[in-house]
């Protein structure tokens, strides 16, 4: 299975990607002389990881008859301090609210994102650390 994405320049340093039929706004820092219109590249990958790894969690955890009132992906990523500065490792916090949350329920739905249903988890893997914590709120 092929997927494409076409980011254009716009100018500057601000570019717009264009992904199932919505538009990014991508741009640079200020400090670079940009207009800082949109986010970095490279936190949208922090971005990718918690919603590929959210989505999969709240579609297990309706599966398993568990509705949290609320939830919250963070992610909290290293970078190296030399260029390119990629990210060495990236560390989830699955920050859930409600009454009565089951934590091996919740254990198990984050399990099965991170082990068998979470493509971009699967892909960064391969070059990153990924760790991760609950919590109950």
């Amino acid at each position: 299975m092929k997927q494409t994405v076409d980011v254009k320049w716009l100018d500057g340093m601000a570019f717009e990607a264009e992904v199932d039929g919505h538009r990014i706004a991508l741009d640079a820092s200020p400090e670079t002389g940009s207009r800082n219109s949109g986010p970095r590249p490279k936190p949208l990958m922090m971005v990718a990881l918690a919603g590929c790894t959210g989505m999969d969690v709240i579609s297990i955890l309706k599966k398993m008859k568990v509705e949290p009132q609320s939830f919250i992906v963070r992610v909290e990523g290293e970078s190296a301090e030399e260029h390119p500065k990629q990210y060495t490792s990236m560390h989830l916090i699955y920050e859930f609210r409600g009454e009565g949350l089951q934590v091996d329920k919740l254990q198990r739905a984050i399990e099965l994102s991170q082990e068998k249903y979470c493509g971009v988890s699967a892909t960064l893997k391969k070059a990153l650390d990924i760790t991760y914590e609950i919590r109950i709120v």
